[in-house]
């Protein structure tokens, strides 16, 4: 964080006329001192796990008697086969791999340190015997020579399971893991359910295997059409839209149509040549087609209304998407914005998962029922995970925030710049520079209040998951009815936060006056905000799934011709999910750069009419806008007042 300067101070000043981005402060300091400390915290989990040896039971694994593996280890007291040293047996091997034990994740079977893990699959007990005295990799258990696997009557119970699978070690992690994935079907059919037969299972796999090469490139596709669909809204957007709206009443119109002529028809068919049987089920098809014909036609004629309503602020909505495009031509590192959010999220989710794994291999050694060592925590420190849960929820939000408060900045920095050519060199890392000197607690007070709203729901979706088939129906509506009202609350939130980073982008003041001040411009320009989340979110949508259709359509041309494998469906479902994450990550950038946008033009509006001195900052697709509803606000006379009381101020005149 960059040092504070005095204009803070100077930003009360009431005399002075309103400039944007001129004054810049340090914003909820204590809130990032907060988010400091919390990370902080999360460094003391992952370096206790580590301090107590977390780091190496994962990394090198050990044995049910605590032993690491490759090392010489410490006698465990009353632990039998304890302190042995594995200095060369460096692998993890389990007598019976396939035990997969799915409620508490875990494999349930004796692990050994061995020398080597099997190349080849073991038959018998004689093969399991050559190859621990040609490669001296003992697959048995400790207390047995290799000498005596053919003739000990207990090798049925401490030899590996028969036959002994192929495996091959993890890279890093030093396990024996089978090669043949078929070990795990099992495990997989829990996972998929629609998988009832293993050879399908086998076949969707080798499909994948088989196409890796096309699904990268369709994967790669997908991100060339996404970045191609970003510059064509630009030049097509008026088209468009008008396009989208009058498709969506269209489709109502003739829905709503085909559903009274159905009803009409079925009305008019004669009843004495139904079976007394099926009369019932036809008056209640009847009826049910009545009740779908009035609904349908009770939501025609309001979204007629509203589009009737809102006709006028359909054209704002075209100005803001050109606008979009020429930020994007002036800025075009935004573009890539996705990507830098994405690499941050992946690292912070690699480190979170492997101090998790750190945390379920620490704690003390403590002997289970079977005599076999597992490592607990015991005390306070137990909870630690609930600590490291929320981490995971709190950072991922901040990380997305920034990219928010960073897009935000940038846009911003764009719309106030009148001269463009005396723009920043690089106007988005000037805005990250911004976040971190000055917003850094902003972002993270924001970023907590999504956390506060996300844990109650994950826990209650984790209560319904867990009485599912046991609450009564009471308990189940009150339960879907509470994730739902926290599902509504935390996409509101969203939305507001978004504009509350805009707002201290532009005004430089904390988190709740900027989020207050967003908040009464959404509210007094509903009928706009109403439009561009309508229109152009609909019409952004459209343009996901022209992604996702296009994709899949070259996809089953190019796997049509793949006569390796008769199953292309997992590699198809792979694609589309991938494209559509593209094609999400791309126009939810465009559709944020439009509401930075529109926040702008709103205040631009208020504090600017186009005289000198108090020139428009706006493009000259939004001037157009502007001139041409003042000229419909003069014929129209009364007529256009309501237009106007829509661009309200967010902030009073200084």
């Amino acid at each position: 964080m960059g040092c504070c300067s005095s204009a803070s101070s100077a930003a009360q000043s009431s005399k002075r006329e309103w400039k944007p981005l001129e004054d810049r402060s340090c914003t909820d300091i204590p809130w990032l001192l907060l988010f400091i400390l919390f990370c902080i915290g999360m460094g003391f989990i992952c370096g206790f796990s580590i301090a107590t040896g977390a780091a190496a039971r994962l990394v090198s694994g050990y044995d049910s008697y605590g032993n690491i593996c490759g090392q010489k280890n410490a006698k465990l007291e009353g632990i039998p086969n304890s302190g042995m040293d594995h200095t060369k047996r460096k692998y993890v091997f389990f007598l019976d791999p396939c035990n997969l034990d799915l409620v508490n994740r875990k494999i349930k079977s004796v692990a050994l340190c061995v020398a080597a893990c099997p190349r080849q699959e073991l038959k018998t007990l004689s093969d399991v015997q050559k190859f621990a005295e040609i490669n001296g990799s003992a697959l048995c258990s400790y207390n047995l020579k290799p000498s005596e696997y053919t003739t000990s009557s207990k090798s049925s119970v401490l030899c590996p399971k028969l036959p002994v699978p192929a495996s091959a070690p993890i890279p890093f992690f030093h396990r024996c893991a089978p090669v043949n994935i078929s070990c795990y079907a099992k495990f997989a059919e829990a996972l998929i359910t629609f998988v009832s037969d293993n050879s399908v299972l086998h076949r969707l796999i080798s499909g994948v295997m088989t196409s890796k090469e096309i699904i990268l490139g369709l994967c790669l596709l997908s991100l060339v059409l996404s970045m191609i669909l970003m510059v064509i809204i630009r030049y097509i957007s008026r088209v468009l839209v008008w396009i989208v709206t009058i498709l969506v009443i269209l489709g109502s119109l003739g829905g709503t149509g085909v559903l009274w002529w159905l009803y009409a028809k079925q009305r008019r068919s004669p009843k004495e040549t139904i079976i007394p049987e099926q009369l019932q089920i036809a008056e209640d098809n009847l009826r049910a087609l009545l009740i779908y014909a009035i609904s349908a036609t009770v939501f025609t004629v309001i979204l007629f209304l509203i589009m009737l309503v809102m006709r006028k602020r359909v054209a704002l909505t075209i100005a803001l998407f050109h606008v979009a495009g020429k930020v994007f031509i002036h800025l075009p590192l935004l573009v890539f914005q996705p990507f830098w959010t994405f690499f941050a999220l992946l690292l912070f989710w690699v480190y979170w998962i492997m101090t998790l794994l750190f945390l379920g291999t620490t704690g003390s050694a403590v002997q289970n029922e079977q005599g076999f060592v597992e490592f607990k925590i015991s005390g306070p420190l137990q909870y630690m995970w609930w600590y490291h849960v929320v981490g995971l929820i709190w950072i991922s939000e901040f990380i997305l925030a920034c990219q928010q408060m960073t897009v935000a900045g940038a846009v911003v920095t764009y719309y106030f710049t009148r001269d463009k050519r005396n723009l920043p060199f690089t106007p988005i890392l000037a805005s990250v520079n911004r976040l971190i000197r000055y917003h850094l607690g902003t972002v993270a007070k924001g970023s907590f209040i999504i956390t506060l709203v996300k844990i109650p729901r994950m826990i209650l979706m984790y209560i319904h998951s867990q009485l599912k088939g046991k609450e009564n129906a009471c308990a189940r509506c009150v339960l879907k009815s509470c994730i739902c009202c926290l599902w509504c609350l935390e996409k509101c939130l969203n939305y507001l936060n978004q504009n509350a980073y805009t707002a201290t982008a532009i005004n430089s003041t904390n988190f709740c006056t900027s989020a207050k001040d967003a908040f009464v411009i959404l509210v007094e320009n509903a009928l706009r905000v109403a439009a561009i989340n309508t229109v152009g979110d609909f019409m952004l949508f459209l343009g996901k799934v022209l992604i996702v259709c296009s994709t899949g359509l070259a996809g089953i041309m190019l796997l049509n011709y793949q006569q390796d494998y008769t199953v292309w469906v997992l590699p198809l479902i792979i694609v589309c999910l991938f494209a559509f994450l593209v094609a999400h990550c791309f126009l939810s950038i465009y559709e944020m750069v439009v509401d930075v946008l529109f926040l702008c033009f709103a205040i631009d509006t208020k504090y600017n009419d186009g005289s000198p001195g108090r020139e428009f900052y706006m493009d000259k697709v939004l001037m157009e806008f502007v001139e041409n509803s003042r000229k419909a606000m003069k014929e129209a006379g009364k007529g256009g007042a309501a237009d106007a009381r829509e661009l309200k101020p967010m902030l009073k005149k200084r």
